[in-house]
């Protein structure tokens, strides 16, 4: 018996030894494994807890920046005062049935994901199968959940709130993710869903993978590593770019602000806050004062100066765009209390503005007054003598109408306003010029000439002024005359990959302006996308917007053949964007109203905090009601 108590002694010591060392070692370690267990009805705890995980560069809590104090300013009314205007009984029938056409679009392509690629990044539409392109957690899981709960799909929106609170954040298809498709696509997706629904689960998944990119500013000079390492951000070793595109480094803060005013850690705000003040102390130092270029450095270790803009390329379009996009938006997320924000807006809209948009040459093709419209091309700056306008158009500069038009709203602008509408209207217009019904992904047109004296103030006509159509000129400019509609000169990408840009602009102009043509403009639109990407079960991206539907497809030499029209592509912002725009211009204006929510890039609504509501702003959305 003492042998058998001796023996009971040695093993409960030895256990108690190894428990020790456990702890020891789970204390210091970076690494945290967690077993899969429930925490919480049907959330399930990913098995890395990034939240322990020990920062290699940490922040030095004494400058810690933290949400601005107060209560958030009453900002102007953004929205339209649809309330003025009496609908007829046809016309609230004839939006009800366009907005029911949509969602029929949405539920069909979301059934042929959940049929054939759930869980999966994307569907292949032709294939029927999945891709994983973002990492594997199922981007267009996420990326939908708030458009299913916007128009009323409650089962569908539940079975993926479901599949949601099981993604593993640990568990991926790749080494590395996009540090800003990530937060897009991802953070922005759970953000907005629990805004709309006030799901717990959703937002312990955006803690979860909120602590995940937090690591990304764990850098040597704090500045975001967009190239998302697993295995070097567990260890600390991730480095930012030497030439990292200005919209993946300024287009995280929407989403991380959003995370710090919902669980109150200033952690978040403190980490996209730095990349802020860096935009801030570079914005006049630039071949281009106000913008940035499309690639900057972010690689400088120079706490102070962590960012060199020297670039020559500038544009509004791919690589740049929502970096942009989001200064009025956070001006707005919270609730004016930083300044900051207004100024960054308003210094490179006024550089936008005087170098980068156009009017187009419009050819003589028009009964009445030639559309109003304008468009946003590229420019190339030195920094000396040559500033010089590149009328390339691409659609992802398509979303420039409604940031004006936001922007102006906010801050008293009208001008600005106006400007957002022209811009708006210039995609529709460009839409409209092709044989599809849909503007490619990147075209050259041939603009007026600038003109040559400063505009006039009081004379809003002299800024961008008309232009009568020149025969010799196109010619000159145009390769191929005939070739593509008047006045395109060449089309570098033909293709259309279900992209929102162009919607998204007429929809806030419609919300901003209430013009009811632009109803009739979305429709037109519409109808024209899904007659050319629809396939048996879903959409797909199609390859070349200047042929029409059912004609012979030319190969790449402009030759007849055989070849697709579609590229077997439906990536996720197709029902995450595109289709929630349309949905949306067609519904009550008080659904997702623009006083209520700001979207981020990837047309997640987030709740705008108000006076007398705190910092979280929560109210929720009965879209049973507001549908």
């Amino acid at each position: 018996m003492a042998i058998l108590t001796a023996r009971r002694f040695q093993r409960l010591a030895l256990l108690t030894v190894v428990a020790l060392v456990f702890y020891i070692l789970l204390d210091q370690a970076d690494y945290v494994a967690i077993p899969l267990v429930p925490k919480t009805g049907q959330y399930v705890q990913s098995t890395y807890d990034w939240a322990r995980r020990r920062m290699k560069y940490p922040f030095d809590e004494s400058k810690l920046i933290k949400l601005p104090e107060g209560i958030p300013l009453e900002l102007p009314r953004i929205q339209y005062d649809f309330s003025q205007d009496e609908a007829s009984e046809s016309h609230i029938k004839t939006q009800k049935e366009r907005q029911e056409a949509v969602k029929q679009a949405a539920k069909k392509s979301w059934n042929a994901y959940r049929k054939y690629a759930w869980g999966r990044d994307e569907l292949l539409p032709e294939k029927l199968t999945g891709k994983d392109t973002f990492a594997g957690w199922g981007a267009t899981l996420v990326d939908s959940l708030d458009t299913l709960w916007i128009m009323g799909l409650k089962d569908e929106y539940k079975e993926a709130v479901q599949k949601t609170a099981t993604i593993n954040w640990d568990k991926t298809t790749s080494s590395h993710c996009s540090l800003f498709e990530t937060t897009i696509r991802y953070l922005g997706g759970l953000l907005s869903a629990y805004d709309l629904n006030g799901d717990q689960v959703l937002l312990d998944k955006a803690v979860e993978l909120g602590d995940m990119l937090y690591a990304g500013f764990d850098t040597p000079n704090h500045m975001p590593a967009n190239s998302f390492n697993f295995r070097e951000a567990k260890a600390g070793s991730l480095r930012p770019s030497m030439g990292e595109s200005s919209a993946a480094a300024g287009t995280l803060s929407l989403e991380f602000t959003r995370l710090a005013q919902l669980t109150g850690d200033p952690k978040y705000f403190n980490a996209i806050s730095g990349v802020t003040r860096a935009l801030e102390k570079t914005q006049d130092d630039t071949n281009l004062p106000g913008m940035w270029p499309v690639f900057i450095d972010v690689s400088r270790n120079e706490p102070e100066n962590p960012i060199s803009a020297k670039g020559s390329s500038f544009s509004l379009g791919a690589s740049a765009d929502s970096a942009y996009e989001y200064f009025s938006k956070m001006y707005v997320l919270l609730g004016g209390l930083d300044p900051t924000y207004k100024k960054l807006h308003m210094k490179s809209m006024a550089t936008a503005r005087n170098h980068l948009l156009f009017r187009p040459m419009l050819p003589d093709l028009y009964p009445a007054t030639p559309p109003d419209v304008l468009l946003s091309g590229n420019v190339y700056a030195n920094g000396q003598d040559i500033v010089d306008l590149q009328p390339q158009v691409q659609h992802l500069g398509c979303f420039a109408g409604g940031m004006f038009a936001l922007g102006g709203k906010l801050f008293h602008e009208p001008a600005h306003v106006k400007i957002g509408e022209q811009l708006a209207r210039g995609c529709a217009w460009a839409y409209e010029a092709f044989p599809s019904g849909i503007m490619p992904e990147v075209s050259e047109i041939i603009p007026c000439p600038a003109p040559s004296s400063a505009p006039s103030s009081k004379d809003e006509e002299e800024e961008f002024p008309r232009c009568k159509w020149d025969d010799a000129t196109y010619k000159e400019a145009n390769t191929a005359p005939g070739r593509y509609p008047k006045p395109f000169r060449a089309v570098q990408d033909p293709s259309y990959l279900l992209r929102p840009e162009a919607i998204e602009s007429i929809f806030i102009a419609y919300r901003i302006t209430g013009k009811k043509d632009l109803l009739d403009i979305a429709w037109r639109m519409f109808t024209a996308v899904q007659k050319a990407t629809e396939t048996n079960e879903a959409y797909t991206a199609i390859s070349d917007v200047n042929v029409a539907p059912g004609e012979e497809q030319a190969d790449a030499h402009g030759r007849g053949g055989t070849r697709s029209r579609t590229k077997n592509s439906m990536e996720s912002f197709w029902i995450a964007e595109t289709l929630k725009y349309y949905y949306l211009i067609f519904s009550e204006p008080d659904l997702i109203s623009l006083d209520d929510y700001v979207f981020n890039t990837e047309a997640h609504p987030l709740k705008i905090p108000k006076p007398g509501k705190g910092a979280e702003g929560k109210e929720g959305l009965d879209t049973e009601k507001e549908a």
